[in-house]
Parts: structure tokens; C-alpha cells; sequence
């Protein structure tokens, strides 16, 4: 892969993801940002559990939609955002 476009691509993923209510609530951290792939983390807790007692896939379909949209924003310029519009998730 070629030289980050945005050299300080890592912090601006770590400020965005702080700003995140979503990851907040479910106490999800950034487990490693590299120059396109980003790895996020959140505890298995009752709150984010279903009937059988397992992480919910909304769980993980919301912590891979933000580690996929920081891990393009780390390969693209500076200044600019990302947003999911389409997405697949195969559990």
C-alpha cells in the first residue's frame, strides 16, 4: 500500500472516535488504527446481549460499520469524511 495521504490520519481517527455517543455506550475502543485497517472493540455485556445470551449482531454490525469507515478514512486525503450508505455484514 502507498504512504498514508494524510499523515496524521491515526489521530484524527482517534478524535473522531471519541466523539462517537454510539461507541461510548457500548464501551467500545479502538484496538488498532493502521494506514487502511482499523480494528474496534467492545465487551460482550448483558446490555448488548440476545435470548441466548450471545453479542447481539447489532453490536457487531455497529462496530464493523465504524472500523470500516475509519479504515477508508485513513487512505484519504486530510479533512475530509466518510459515511456509510451501503453495507454487508455475513455473520
Amino acid at each position: 500500500m502507498s504512504a498514508p495521504r494524510n499523515p496524521g490520519f491515526a489521530a484524527a481517527i482517534r478524535e473522531s472516535f471519541a466523539r462517537q455517543g454510539m461507541m461510548g455506550l457500548l464501551e467500545a475502543e479502538l484496538a488498532s488504527v493502521a494506514h487502511g485497517a482499523v480494528a474496534i472493540a467492545a465487551p460482550i455485556r448483558p446490555e448488548v446481549s440476545q435470548q441466548q445470551g450471545f453479542s447481539h449482531a447489532g453490536l457487531a454490525w455497529t462496530i464493523g460499520d465504524s472500523a470500516a469507515g475509519y479504515a477508508a478514512l485513513s487512505v484519504m486525503d486530510a479533512g475530509v469524511e466518510v459515511m456509510s450508505v451501503e453495507m454487508k455484514i455475513n455473520l
